[in-house]
């Protein structure tokens, strides 16, 4: 079940707010609690993750249909420990509250949600649909489980993405090499469980998205 998902104990513990940056469809809020913090040794120990992983917004207010893929992606924070995450997190927007068009990435560092990122370049996806506005805590759970290190193969992981559209809301989890089949499958069925997701999902090239667009089709299934 979701709510059955592991999560390191930390990711409980510590749910602080900062201040950020306000835009539509974005990052809101501010608190005085990270100021009081720092006054507070106790409060103030933090809990490293593994990696370090920045999340990346495309504003859809900022698209045109002229310009390149991926122009008008930018990061926005990139945290390294437990605390830091929630930070962010709770001063976002869940998806369901994100303008239609958004996409919301949160990658590995110095990986860029694009195609043509080195890391990215040999890999591919998988993708589970939703309602519009029924994704909120499968967002939550795919983050804990990347960056709490709960895939068996999470060295193959670059990241994943929600896109947010008229009728519905896809998750995808990018992965650095798709030629890998054990992997990727292990990382699928994984996926799902921590999630409690009964669909069918599938796994698409990068290669095969770049050159057919939507006619791709699936190479692994889940």
């Amino acid at each position: 079940m979701v709510d059955e998902v592991e999560k390191p104990a930390s990711l409980e513990e510590s749910k602080t707010n900062t201040r950020e940056v306000e835009e539509e469809g974005e990052i809101v809020g501010e608190s005085d609690d990270t100021m009081s913090s720092l006054g507070n040794p106790s409060k103030a120990m933090k809990h490293p993750l593994e990696h370090s992983w920045t999340f990346w917004f495309d504003n859809p207010s900022g698209k045109s249909k002229q310009a390149a893929w991926g122009s008008s992606i930018r990061p926005i924070y990139t945290f390294s420990t437990v605390e830091d995450f929630w930070s962010v997190y709770n001063n976002i927007h869940h998806p369901s509250k994100l303008a239609v068009g958004a996409d919301f990435h949160c990658f590995k560092n110095k990986i860029e949600p694009k195609w043509e990122d080195p890391v990215c370049a040999n890999g591919g996806k998988w993708t589970m649909s939703f309602s519009r506005g029924k994704s909120d805590t499968c967002w939550l759970y795919t983050l804990l489980a990347m960056i709490g290190e709960q895939f068996d193969c999470g060295d193959e992981i670059c990241g994943a993405v929600i896109n947010v559209r008229v009728r519905q809301e896809k998750i995808a989890l990018w992965t650095r090499n798709a030629a890998n089949e054990t992997a990727q499958v292990s990382i699928g069925k994984q996926w799902k469980e921590f999630l409690d997701y009964n669909d069918s999902i599938g796994f698409i090239f990068h290669d095969d998205a770049k050159k057919l667009d939507r006619a791709a089709k699936n190479r692994y299934s889940a």
